[in-house]
């Protein structure tokens, strides 16, 4: 993202930081996350809470839908990003959020 960008953010919106092509990480699953970060950490006065909720409620039920290789994936591109994380010194709640993710939205064990 710009400097420009980034100044046009307005407070209170919540922004995750970029990640590097070069881990591999899927781009739809670093979409999601991207989408899930805005939702559900974004203030109310940038976010509508019931509108998030319920756009949560189908990303969360899509993301149940991965099993097998594309499951396997999931849990190596989020051990990737959260080791990426620790890497860089992004604050705890940042790894943490990571380290579980897939958890947190009923899809499997904590990486």
């Amino acid at each position: 993202m710009s400097d420009e960008a980034e100044r046009e953010v307005p407070e209170g919106a919540a922004v995750f930081p970029e990640i590097p092509e070069e881990l591999g990480v899927d781009p739809l699953l670093l979409a999601v996350l991207h989408a899930t970060v805005f939702l559900e950490g974004s203030e109310e006065s940038i976010v509508n809470p019931a509108a998030a909720r319920e756009a949560m409620g189908y990303l969360s039920g899509y993301l149940q839908r991965l099993s097998g290789a594309r499951l396997q994936k999931a849990r190596e591109d989020f051990t990737c990003l959260a080791a990426f994380a620790r890497d860089q010194d992004w604050p705890k709640v940042q790894v943490r959020f990571l380290k579980e993710f897939l958890e947190n939205y009923g899809v499997g064990g904590e990486v």
